[in-house]
């Protein structure tokens, strides 16, 4: 008997119960034992402890409150470490929502040091970001680098790939404290005046 493809099925948005099945607390569900969550690097994980939040915003400029984000990080040395544990003070792997009310996410973590790509250049320290939302079908790839690290970013051959200087900002975390801690906020725009510049990978 004749073995029939089957044709790739289309892709489907994540929202709007992404929340439910993936960002339970977001939800008001009860959590799982062991989540890959937003607390990427726990009190005891070596390296400059950081939050990160920020806002979705769409093309009308107002919130996206549903929206799921995934983060892929080098540790503080610019190590990826591809081997997920919950138990381990730091993954270089997490996840975060924007809440239902205030349409925020947070991200705990340490900042990443510098990692070379495949040519062998350096690259400023960055974390690489996967948003899924209502609406959008295949998931929008970015990048945060920080500003804090201007002369690295300067050499950086991913920012450097963007030709307008001013879309490279878009880029880029402000820092600020929160509750006296160091924090960065990235807002990511969809759409619209300020929109975020995404990769295709």
């Amino acid at each position: 008997m004749p073995i029939e493809l089957l044709p790739e099925t289309p892709s489907q948005t994540a929202g709007p119960y992404v929340h439910i099945g993936l960002a339970l607390a977001a939800a008001g569900n009860p959590t799982r034992e062991q989540e890959i969550w937003n607390e990427m690097a726990k009190a005891d994980a070596p390296g400059q402890h950081i939050l990160m939040i920020g806002h979705v915003y769409d093309g009308n400029g107002h919130l996206v409150r549903d929206s799921f984000l995934e983060f892929w990080q080098a540790n503080h040395e610019g190590v990826y470490d591809r081997a997920f544990d919950v138990e381990k003070p730091f993954n270089c792997f997490g996840r975060t929502a924007t809440t239902f009310d205030a349409g925020e996410w947070t991200l705990k973590t340490v900042k990443p040091g510098v990692v070379n790509n495949a040519a062998g250049v350096p690259m400023a320290p960055h974390i690489n970001v996967s948003l899924f939302a209502r609406g959008i079908n295949i998931q929008l790839q970015t990048r945060v680098y920080f500003e804090d690290e201007a002369e690295a970013n300067a050499k950086d051959p991913v920012l450097n790939l963007i030709e307008q200087p001013q879309r490279r900002e878009t880029l880029v975390a402000k820092r600020c404290e929160v509750d006296g801690k160091l924090a960065y906020r990235f807002d990511i725009r969809i759409q619209g005046e300020g929109e975020t510049v995404f990769f295709d990978f």
